[in-house]
């Protein structure tokens, strides 16, 4: 255990998998949790490794990358605070199907697959809360497959930035910086495009002063424009 072992159950109340979970369970599930802080570049778990636990970030950000056959690596997404990763694998077959990494220092908690069994079956809601989940993000891949058959690169970048800024965005004086360093490959992958296309596109809305970034952290100055490209179907 880590020093944040002692963390109160209302650490865990806000999270997306207990939503809604009355006060008792919720004294469960904390005392269930096994609760570590992760360095910042730190691996949590490989792809392909077994021993498969659900893990919940509590602090920080985690990015998940898959790696082909051909050794090529593409961020898959950004996992926040409150949100789960790693639990889909507890269901299938039982190996971690990407890597995670702590793009910031990070307090995560995870569950054994008997301990997150042994809730489930005392509180159905955490499997409802589980469905709803897997639900969202199948909803996002289909909507960036939809993206990547039928809109060209531009409008890909700009919902790509639009839904960072949606899920880690901080409003600033100078507009919605997204709370977590970011690369440009991490665009280009979410975005389905090559590093030198995004690079070439955040350049450009750079000079058009649409965004602005500082020690890799992107900040959308003017969310109104990209949203305007994103739905251009003229791209």
């Amino acid at each position: 255990m880590s020093k944040d072992a002692h963390l109160t159950p209302q650490f865990f109340a806000g999270m997306e998998l207990f939503r809604d979970l009355p006060p008792a369970a919720i004294e469960k599930v904390a005392a269930s949790a096994r609760v570590r802080r992760v360095a910042r570049e730190a691996r949590i778990f490989n792809q392909g490794d077994a021993g498969v636990r659900a893990h919940a970030v509590i602090e920080g950000v985690v990015r998940i990358a898959q790696t082909g056959s051909d050794g090529a690596q593409v961020v898959v997404r950004f996992i926040g605070a409150g949100e789960i990763f790693g639990a889909v694998s507890l269901f299938t077959d039982a190996r971690y199907p990407a890597d995670a990494v702590a793009l910031v220092e990070t307090l995560e908690a995870s569950w054994s697959e008997a301990e997150l069994l042994e809730l489930m079956i005392a509180q159905p809601q955490i499997a409802i809360n589980v469905i709803h989940i897997i639900g969202k993000r199948l909803q996002e891949a289909q909507e960036r497959m939809r993206e990547l058959a039928t809109q060209g690169a531009t409008r890909r970048v700009a919902h790509a930035v639009l839904r960072l800024g949606r899920q880690a965005g901080r409003e600033t004086a100078d507009g919605t910086e997204i709370a977590f360093p970011l690369r440009r490959k991490d665009v280009a992958d979410i975005a389905g495009t090559t590093l030198h296309t995004a690079s070439r596109i955040l350049t450009a809305w750079e000079s058009a002063g649409l965004l602005a970034t500082r020690n890799q952290h992107l900040t959308i100055r003017q969310p109104s424009e990209i949203a305007r490209i994103a739905e251009d179907a003229s791209d």
